[in-house]
Protein backbone atom coordinates (compact mmCIF):
# COMPACT_ATOMS: atom_id res chain seq x y z
CA UNK A 1 0.00 0.00 0.00
CA UNK A 2 1.05 3.61 -0.57
CA UNK A 3 2.77 5.58 2.17
CA UNK A 4 2.07 9.11 0.89
CA UNK A 5 -0.75 10.26 -1.38
CA UNK A 6 -1.12 13.75 -2.82
CA UNK A 7 -4.76 14.77 -3.23
CA UNK A 8 -4.91 16.96 -6.33
CA UNK A 9 -8.22 18.64 -5.54
CA UNK A 10 -10.04 20.84 -3.05
CA UNK A 11 -13.34 21.06 -1.14
CA UNK A 12 -15.48 18.17 -0.05
CA UNK A 13 -13.89 15.54 -2.28
CA UNK A 14 -10.41 16.34 -0.96
CA UNK A 15 -11.71 15.97 2.62
CA UNK A 16 -13.41 12.69 1.62
CA UNK A 17 -10.21 11.19 0.17
CA UNK A 18 -8.06 12.40 3.07
CA UNK A 19 -10.42 10.69 5.54
CA UNK A 20 -9.88 7.34 3.81
CA UNK A 21 -6.12 7.91 3.76
CA UNK A 22 -6.28 8.28 7.54
CA UNK A 23 -8.24 5.02 7.90
CA UNK A 24 -5.52 3.22 5.92
CA UNK A 25 -2.72 5.03 7.82
CA UNK A 26 -1.54 6.81 4.67
CA UNK A 27 0.13 10.23 4.92
CA UNK A 28 -2.20 12.66 3.09
CA UNK A 29 -0.77 15.66 1.23
CA UNK A 30 -3.10 18.52 0.32
CA UNK A 31 -2.59 21.28 -2.23
CA UNK A 32 -4.35 24.62 -2.04
CA UNK A 33 -4.61 27.87 -3.92
CA UNK A 34 -3.91 31.17 -2.18
CA UNK A 35 -7.62 31.75 -1.45
CA UNK A 36 -8.04 28.22 -0.03
CA UNK A 37 -5.29 28.49 2.59
CA UNK A 38 -7.76 28.19 5.52
CA UNK A 39 -9.98 25.53 3.94
CA UNK A 40 -10.96 22.37 5.86
CA UNK A 41 -9.15 20.09 3.40
CA UNK A 42 -5.92 21.91 4.24
CA UNK A 43 -6.57 21.52 7.97
CA UNK A 44 -7.44 17.83 7.65
CA UNK A 45 -4.33 16.83 5.69
CA UNK A 46 -1.05 15.72 7.27
CA UNK A 47 0.83 18.13 5.01
CA UNK A 48 -0.25 20.95 2.71
CA UNK A 49 1.41 23.01 -0.01
CA UNK A 50 0.29 26.17 -1.79
CA UNK A 51 0.00 25.41 -5.50
CA UNK A 52 -0.56 28.93 -6.80
CA UNK A 53 -2.99 31.77 -7.31
CA UNK A 54 -6.77 31.46 -7.22
CA UNK A 55 -7.26 30.96 -10.96
CA UNK A 56 -7.54 27.24 -11.69
CA UNK A 57 -5.04 27.50 -14.54
CA UNK A 58 -2.49 28.73 -11.98
CA UNK A 59 -3.38 26.21 -9.26
CA UNK A 60 -5.58 23.11 -9.51
CA UNK A 61 -4.98 22.73 -13.26
CA UNK A 62 -1.25 23.47 -13.10
CA UNK A 63 0.09 20.01 -13.95
CA UNK A 64 3.79 20.86 -13.73
CA UNK A 65 3.42 22.54 -10.34
CA UNK A 66 1.33 19.72 -8.87
CA UNK A 67 3.75 17.03 -10.00
CA UNK A 68 6.67 19.08 -8.71
CA UNK A 69 5.01 19.26 -5.27
CA UNK A 70 4.31 15.52 -5.38
CA UNK A 71 7.96 14.74 -6.17
CA UNK A 72 9.41 17.10 -3.55
CA UNK A 73 7.04 15.84 -0.83
CA UNK A 74 7.79 12.20 -1.60
CA UNK A 75 4.28 11.20 -2.68
CA UNK A 76 4.11 7.77 -4.25
CA UNK A 77 0.59 8.30 -5.64
CA UNK A 78 -1.81 11.06 -6.71
CA UNK A 79 -5.59 10.93 -6.25
CA UNK A 80 -7.26 13.46 -8.59
CA UNK A 81 -10.79 13.36 -7.08
CA UNK A 82 -13.37 14.50 -9.63
CA UNK A 83 -13.34 17.53 -11.94
CA UNK A 84 -10.12 19.48 -12.55
CA UNK A 85 -7.48 16.94 -13.77
CA UNK A 86 -9.36 13.76 -12.86
CA UNK A 87 -9.92 12.75 -16.51
CA UNK A 88 -6.82 14.35 -17.99
CA UNK A 89 -4.86 11.58 -19.72
CA UNK A 90 -1.80 13.83 -20.08
CA UNK A 91 -1.68 14.40 -16.33
CA UNK A 92 -2.05 10.68 -15.66
CA UNK A 93 0.70 9.83 -18.14
CA UNK A 94 3.05 12.49 -16.83
CA UNK A 95 2.54 11.28 -13.25
CA UNK A 96 3.35 7.75 -14.37
CA UNK A 97 6.46 8.91 -16.22
CA UNK A 98 7.67 10.59 -13.02
CA UNK A 99 7.27 7.33 -11.11
CA UNK A 100 4.12 8.43 -9.30
CA UNK A 101 1.02 6.21 -9.43
CA UNK A 102 -2.08 7.94 -10.79
CA UNK A 103 -5.10 6.60 -8.90
CA UNK A 104 -7.38 5.94 -11.84
CA UNK A 105 -7.48 3.96 -15.08
CA UNK A 106 -4.70 3.81 -17.66
CA UNK A 107 -4.10 7.08 -19.58
CA UNK A 108 -4.99 5.32 -22.84
CA UNK A 109 -8.39 4.29 -21.44
CA UNK A 110 -9.04 7.81 -20.19
CA UNK A 111 -8.20 9.28 -23.60
CA UNK A 112 -10.44 6.83 -25.42
CA UNK A 113 -13.46 7.36 -23.16
CA UNK A 114 -12.81 11.11 -22.94
CA UNK A 115 -13.49 11.47 -26.64
CA UNK A 116 -17.24 10.94 -26.79
CA UNK A 117 -17.18 10.02 -30.48
CA UNK A 118 -14.48 7.38 -29.95
CA UNK A 119 -16.33 6.11 -26.88
CA UNK A 120 -19.55 5.66 -28.90
CA UNK A 121 -17.66 3.70 -31.54
CA UNK A 122 -16.02 1.48 -28.94
CA UNK A 123 -19.32 0.71 -27.23
CA UNK A 124 -20.97 -0.16 -30.55
CA UNK A 125 -18.11 -2.53 -31.32
CA UNK A 126 -18.64 -4.45 -28.07
CA UNK A 127 -22.42 -4.60 -28.43
CA UNK A 128 -23.51 -1.92 -25.96
CA UNK A 129 -26.53 0.01 -27.31
CA UNK A 130 -25.82 3.64 -28.26
CA UNK A 131 -28.26 6.40 -29.25
CA UNK A 132 -28.57 6.77 -33.05
CA UNK A 133 -26.18 9.52 -34.11
CA UNK A 134 -23.06 10.51 -36.02
CA UNK A 135 -20.14 8.06 -35.96
CA UNK A 136 -17.66 10.87 -36.65
CA UNK A 137 -17.34 14.56 -35.73
CA UNK A 138 -19.55 16.89 -37.79
CA UNK A 139 -17.39 19.25 -39.86
CA UNK A 140 -19.73 22.27 -40.20
CA UNK A 141 -23.28 23.54 -39.69
CA UNK A 142 -24.42 22.52 -43.18
CA UNK A 143 -23.32 18.92 -42.66
CA UNK A 144 -24.98 18.98 -39.23
CA UNK A 145 -28.31 19.99 -40.79
CA UNK A 146 -27.97 17.34 -43.47
CA UNK A 147 -27.31 14.65 -40.86
CA UNK A 148 -30.14 15.82 -38.60
CA UNK A 149 -32.56 15.80 -41.56
CA UNK A 150 -31.72 12.13 -42.07
CA UNK A 151 -32.31 10.96 -38.47
CA UNK A 152 -35.09 13.47 -37.68
CA UNK A 153 -35.50 16.21 -35.08
CA UNK A 154 -35.15 16.85 -32.20
CA UNK A 155 -31.42 16.15 -31.92
CA UNK A 156 -28.76 16.73 -29.31
CA UNK A 157 -25.68 18.66 -30.39
CA UNK A 158 -22.74 17.65 -28.20
CA UNK A 159 -19.05 18.45 -27.70
CA UNK A 160 -16.87 15.41 -28.44
CA UNK A 161 -14.53 16.30 -25.58
CA UNK A 162 -17.35 17.63 -23.40
CA UNK A 163 -18.76 17.07 -19.94
CA UNK A 164 -21.07 18.66 -17.40
CA UNK A 165 -23.51 19.76 -20.07
CA UNK A 166 -21.09 22.30 -21.57
CA UNK A 167 -21.28 22.43 -25.36
CA UNK A 168 -24.53 20.44 -25.29
CA UNK A 169 -27.85 21.67 -26.67
CA UNK A 170 -31.15 20.19 -27.78
CA UNK A 171 -32.42 21.63 -31.08
CA UNK A 172 -35.76 21.12 -32.78
CA UNK A 173 -35.20 22.35 -36.35
CA UNK A 174 -32.60 23.29 -38.96
CA UNK A 175 -32.52 27.01 -38.16
CA UNK A 176 -31.92 26.37 -34.47
CA UNK A 177 -29.23 23.82 -35.34
CA UNK A 178 -27.33 26.31 -37.54
CA UNK A 179 -27.30 28.87 -34.74
CA UNK A 180 -26.45 26.36 -32.05
CA UNK A 181 -23.61 24.79 -34.02
CA UNK A 182 -21.35 27.84 -34.07
CA UNK A 183 -22.02 28.92 -30.47
CA UNK A 184 -21.45 25.42 -29.10
CA UNK A 185 -18.34 24.99 -31.21
CA UNK A 186 -16.86 28.15 -29.69
CA UNK A 187 -17.89 27.07 -26.19
CA UNK A 188 -16.34 23.62 -26.68
CA UNK A 189 -13.09 25.18 -27.90
CA UNK A 190 -12.94 27.48 -24.89
CA UNK A 191 -13.66 24.82 -22.28
CA UNK A 192 -12.10 21.68 -23.74
CA UNK A 193 -9.57 22.93 -26.29
CA UNK A 194 -11.49 21.18 -29.06
CA UNK A 195 -14.49 22.44 -31.02
CA UNK A 196 -15.31 18.96 -32.32
CA UNK A 197 -19.09 18.31 -32.22
CA UNK A 198 -21.33 15.33 -32.91
CA UNK A 199 -25.06 14.71 -33.08
CA UNK A 200 -27.37 12.24 -31.35
CA UNK A 201 -31.09 11.67 -31.71
CA UNK A 202 -32.81 13.33 -28.71
CA UNK A 203 -34.94 11.00 -26.59
CA UNK A 204 -38.24 12.52 -25.43
CA UNK A 205 -38.65 11.44 -21.79
CA UNK A 206 -35.48 9.60 -20.73
CA UNK A 207 -34.20 8.82 -17.27
CA UNK A 208 -30.50 9.14 -16.46
CA UNK A 209 -29.35 5.85 -14.98
CA UNK A 210 -25.71 5.02 -14.32
CA UNK A 211 -23.84 1.92 -13.20
CA UNK A 212 -20.81 2.00 -10.89
CA UNK A 213 -18.01 -0.40 -11.86
CA UNK A 214 -14.73 -1.36 -10.22
CA UNK A 215 -11.80 -3.14 -11.87
CA UNK A 216 -8.40 -4.30 -10.68
CA UNK A 217 -5.08 -5.16 -12.29
CA UNK A 218 -5.85 -8.89 -12.05
CA UNK A 219 -8.70 -8.85 -14.57
CA UNK A 220 -11.59 -8.65 -12.11
CA UNK A 221 -14.48 -6.30 -12.95
CA UNK A 222 -17.63 -5.98 -10.86
CA UNK A 223 -20.60 -3.60 -10.68
CA UNK A 224 -22.06 -2.00 -7.56
CA UNK A 225 -25.57 -1.54 -8.90
CA UNK A 226 -27.14 1.53 -10.42
CA UNK A 227 -27.99 5.12 -9.49
CA UNK A 228 -30.86 7.27 -10.73
CA UNK A 229 -29.55 10.75 -11.49
CA UNK A 230 -32.48 12.04 -13.53
CA UNK A 231 -33.13 15.24 -11.58
CA UNK A 232 -30.79 17.77 -13.17
CA UNK A 233 -30.64 21.49 -13.80
CA UNK A 234 -28.72 22.63 -16.89
CA UNK A 235 -27.63 19.01 -17.43
CA UNK A 236 -26.01 18.95 -13.98
CA UNK A 237 -27.27 16.56 -11.33
CA UNK A 238 -28.99 17.83 -8.17
CA UNK A 239 -30.58 14.67 -6.70
CA UNK A 240 -29.12 11.17 -6.95
CA UNK A 241 -30.35 7.95 -5.44
CA UNK A 242 -29.65 4.25 -5.26
CA UNK A 243 -31.14 1.92 -6.22
CA UNK A 244 -33.24 3.17 -9.15
CA UNK A 245 -36.93 2.40 -8.74
CA UNK A 246 -39.56 1.42 -11.30
CA UNK A 247 -37.22 -0.50 -13.62
CA UNK A 248 -37.79 -4.18 -14.29
CA UNK A 249 -35.34 -6.75 -12.96
CA UNK A 250 -34.76 -7.82 -16.55
CA UNK A 251 -33.78 -4.30 -17.65
CA UNK A 252 -31.53 -3.80 -14.63
CA UNK A 253 -29.84 -7.10 -15.33
CA UNK A 254 -29.14 -6.05 -18.93
CA UNK A 255 -27.83 -2.66 -17.75
CA UNK A 256 -25.45 -4.18 -15.21
CA UNK A 257 -24.26 -6.76 -17.72
CA UNK A 258 -23.62 -4.10 -20.38
CA UNK A 259 -21.61 -1.96 -17.94
CA UNK A 260 -19.41 -4.87 -16.88
CA UNK A 261 -19.05 -5.98 -20.51
CA UNK A 262 -17.93 -2.48 -21.49
CA UNK A 263 -15.44 -2.23 -18.63
CA UNK A 264 -13.99 -5.66 -19.34
CA UNK A 265 -13.54 -4.77 -23.02
CA UNK A 266 -11.40 -1.82 -21.87
CA UNK A 267 -9.46 -3.95 -19.36
CA UNK A 268 -10.66 -1.29 -16.96
CA UNK A 269 -8.80 -0.66 -13.70
CA UNK A 270 -10.05 1.44 -10.76
CA UNK A 271 -13.49 3.09 -10.32
CA UNK A 272 -15.58 4.12 -13.29
CA UNK A 273 -19.19 4.85 -14.17
CA UNK A 274 -21.17 3.93 -17.27
CA UNK A 275 -23.93 6.48 -17.85
CA UNK A 276 -27.07 5.52 -19.78
CA UNK A 277 -30.35 7.07 -20.88
CA UNK A 278 -33.32 4.80 -20.28
CA UNK A 279 -36.64 5.12 -22.12
CA UNK A 280 -39.45 2.65 -22.90
CA UNK A 281 -37.64 -0.29 -21.30
CA UNK A 282 -34.58 0.27 -23.50
CA UNK A 283 -31.21 1.79 -22.57
CA UNK A 284 -28.53 3.63 -24.51
CA UNK A 285 -24.88 4.38 -23.66
CA UNK A 286 -24.34 8.05 -22.93
CA UNK A 287 -20.73 8.26 -21.72
CA UNK A 288 -18.22 6.76 -19.34
CA UNK A 289 -16.70 8.75 -16.49
CA UNK A 290 -13.24 7.38 -15.77
CA UNK A 291 -13.06 8.70 -12.21
CA UNK A 292 -14.77 8.86 -8.84
CA UNK A 293 -18.30 10.26 -9.18
CA UNK A 294 -19.72 13.07 -7.03
CA UNK A 295 -22.64 10.78 -6.17
CA UNK A 296 -20.58 7.77 -5.07
CA UNK A 297 -21.82 7.97 -1.41
CA UNK A 298 -25.31 6.62 -2.23
CA UNK A 299 -23.72 3.51 -3.72
CA UNK A 300 -21.40 3.17 -0.73
CA UNK A 301 -24.38 3.30 1.62
CA UNK A 302 -26.53 0.64 -0.06
CA UNK A 303 -23.61 -1.74 -0.80
CA UNK A 304 -21.36 -1.16 2.21
CA UNK A 305 -18.34 -0.84 -0.12
CA UNK A 306 -15.92 2.06 0.48
CA UNK A 307 -15.23 3.02 -3.14
CA UNK A 308 -12.29 5.32 -2.36
CA UNK A 309 -10.66 2.58 -0.31
CA UNK A 310 -11.08 0.19 -3.24
CA UNK A 311 -9.54 2.81 -5.54
CA UNK A 312 -6.42 3.03 -3.39
CA UNK A 313 -6.07 -0.73 -3.04
CA UNK A 314 -6.38 -1.59 -6.72
CA UNK A 315 -4.06 1.29 -7.70
CA UNK A 316 -1.51 -0.26 -5.33
CA UNK A 317 -1.86 -3.57 -7.16
CA UNK A 318 -4.14 -5.36 -4.71
CA UNK A 319 -7.20 -7.35 -5.77
CA UNK A 320 -10.69 -5.97 -5.26
CA UNK A 321 -11.86 -6.65 -1.69
CA UNK A 322 -15.24 -7.96 -2.84
CA UNK A 323 -16.53 -10.28 -5.54
CA UNK A 324 -19.79 -9.86 -7.46
CA UNK A 325 -21.82 -12.42 -5.47
CA UNK A 326 -20.99 -10.53 -2.26
CA UNK A 327 -22.62 -7.31 -3.51
CA UNK A 328 -26.08 -7.05 -1.97
CA UNK A 329 -28.19 -3.89 -2.20
CA UNK A 330 -29.71 -3.00 1.18
CA UNK A 331 -32.12 -0.12 1.75
CA UNK A 332 -32.27 3.16 -0.13
CA UNK A 333 -30.01 6.22 -0.18
CA UNK A 334 -30.55 9.73 -1.56
CA UNK A 335 -28.00 12.51 -2.12
CA UNK A 336 -28.76 16.18 -2.65
CA UNK A 337 -26.17 18.79 -3.58
CA UNK A 338 -26.30 21.98 -1.53
CA UNK A 339 -25.00 24.90 -3.61
CA UNK A 340 -24.30 28.56 -2.92
CA UNK A 341 -26.64 29.71 -5.63
CA UNK A 342 -29.88 31.56 -6.22
CA UNK A 343 -32.67 28.97 -5.78
CA UNK A 344 -34.67 30.41 -8.68
CA UNK A 345 -32.05 31.27 -11.32
CA UNK A 346 -29.43 28.67 -10.21
CA UNK A 347 -26.74 31.32 -10.70
CA UNK A 348 -23.77 31.09 -8.26
CA UNK A 349 -23.98 33.31 -5.18
CA UNK A 350 -20.51 33.83 -3.66
CA UNK A 351 -20.14 35.19 -0.14
CA UNK A 352 -19.10 34.21 3.38
CA UNK A 353 -20.90 31.52 5.38
CA UNK A 354 -21.91 33.11 8.69
CA UNK A 355 -23.50 29.96 10.08
CA UNK A 356 -23.47 26.40 8.75
CA UNK A 357 -25.74 23.91 10.48
CA UNK A 358 -26.85 20.49 9.22
CA UNK A 359 -28.40 17.97 11.65
CA UNK A 360 -26.44 14.82 12.47
CA UNK A 361 -27.66 11.25 12.95
CA UNK A 362 -26.69 7.69 12.07
CA UNK A 363 -28.88 8.01 8.96
CA UNK A 364 -27.30 11.25 7.73
CA UNK A 365 -23.93 11.64 6.00
CA UNK A 366 -22.58 15.09 5.24
CA UNK A 367 -19.65 15.39 2.82
CA UNK A 368 -18.47 18.97 2.90
CA UNK A 369 -15.41 21.16 2.51
CA UNK A 370 -16.81 24.26 4.22
CA UNK A 371 -17.74 25.44 7.70
CA UNK A 372 -18.95 28.64 9.37
CA UNK A 373 -16.64 31.47 8.26
CA UNK A 374 -15.66 29.91 4.93
CA UNK A 375 -15.68 32.35 2.02
CA UNK A 376 -17.19 31.01 -1.20
CA UNK A 377 -15.31 32.70 -4.01
CA UNK A 378 -16.32 32.99 -7.66
CA UNK A 379 -13.24 31.02 -8.70
CA UNK A 380 -14.64 27.51 -8.16
CA UNK A 381 -17.79 25.40 -8.29
CA UNK A 382 -20.18 26.71 -5.58
CA UNK A 383 -20.90 23.25 -4.11
CA UNK A 384 -21.11 23.63 -0.32
CA UNK A 385 -21.94 20.09 0.69
CA UNK A 386 -23.51 16.79 -0.25
CA UNK A 387 -26.30 15.73 2.07
CA UNK A 388 -26.83 11.97 1.96
CA UNK A 389 -29.56 10.12 3.83
CA UNK A 390 -30.40 6.44 4.25
CA UNK A 391 -33.61 4.53 4.89
CA UNK A 392 -34.74 0.92 4.86
CA UNK A 393 -37.09 1.95 2.04
CA UNK A 394 -37.29 4.87 -0.42
CA UNK A 395 -40.24 6.26 1.53
CA UNK A 396 -38.23 6.25 4.75
CA UNK A 397 -35.24 7.86 3.02
CA UNK A 398 -37.42 10.63 1.55
CA UNK A 399 -39.04 11.25 4.93
CA UNK A 400 -35.60 11.63 6.55
CA UNK A 401 -34.41 13.85 3.70
CA UNK A 402 -37.41 16.18 4.08
CA UNK A 403 -36.92 16.50 7.84
CA UNK A 404 -33.18 17.02 7.54
CA UNK A 405 -33.53 19.70 4.85
CA UNK A 406 -36.14 21.48 7.00
CA UNK A 407 -33.63 21.62 9.86
CA UNK A 408 -30.66 22.78 7.77
CA UNK A 409 -29.68 26.37 8.50
CA UNK A 410 -27.02 28.02 6.36
CA UNK A 411 -26.69 31.79 6.67
CA UNK A 412 -24.64 34.56 5.09
CA UNK A 413 -25.22 33.72 1.42
CA UNK A 414 -27.93 32.42 -0.87
CA UNK A 415 -28.32 28.66 -1.10
CA UNK A 416 -30.56 26.27 -3.01
CA UNK A 417 -31.97 24.75 0.22
CA UNK A 418 -35.49 26.03 -0.45
CA UNK A 419 -35.40 24.49 -3.92
CA UNK A 420 -34.20 21.14 -2.54
CA UNK A 421 -37.02 21.19 0.01
CA UNK A 422 -39.58 21.81 -2.75
CA UNK A 423 -38.23 18.93 -4.85
CA UNK A 424 -38.13 16.50 -1.92
CA UNK A 425 -41.81 17.20 -1.17
CA UNK A 426 -43.06 17.30 -4.75
CA UNK A 427 -45.71 14.60 -5.26
CA UNK A 428 -44.23 13.54 -8.62
CA UNK A 429 -40.81 13.09 -7.00
CA UNK A 430 -42.12 11.11 -4.06
CA UNK A 431 -44.11 8.97 -6.51
CA UNK A 432 -40.91 8.30 -8.47
CA UNK A 433 -42.18 9.93 -11.66
CA UNK A 434 -38.89 11.55 -12.71
CA UNK A 435 -37.15 12.12 -16.03
CA UNK A 436 -34.30 14.45 -17.00
CA UNK A 437 -37.00 17.08 -17.75
CA UNK A 438 -38.38 17.04 -14.18
CA UNK A 439 -37.12 20.49 -13.16
CA UNK A 440 -38.12 22.18 -16.41
CA UNK A 441 -41.60 20.69 -16.18
CA UNK A 442 -42.31 21.41 -12.51
CA UNK A 443 -40.24 24.48 -11.52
Amino acid sequence: MFKKILVANRGEIAVRIISTCKILDIHAIAIYSEVDAESPHVMEADEAHCVGEAQVSESYLNIDKIIDIAKKSGADAIHPGYGFLSENAHFAKKSKNEGIVFIGPAPETMAQMGDKVLARKRMKEVGVPVIPGSDDPIADAEKAVSFADDIGYPVMLKAAAGGGGIGMEKVNDADALKKAFHSNQRRAENYFGSGSLYIEKALEVPRHIEVQVLGDQHGHVIHLGERDCSIQRRHQKVFEEAPAIGLSDELLSRLHEAAVQAAKSLKYENAGTLEFLVEDDEFYFLEMNTRLQVEHPVTEWVTGVDIVQEQLKVAAGEKLSVEQPQIKIKGHSIETRIYAEDPKTFFPSPGTIDDFHVPESEYIRLDTGVRSGTEITPHYDPLLAKLIVYGKSREEAIDRLEKTLDECDIRGLKTNLSFLREVSKHPEYTAGNVTIHFINEHF
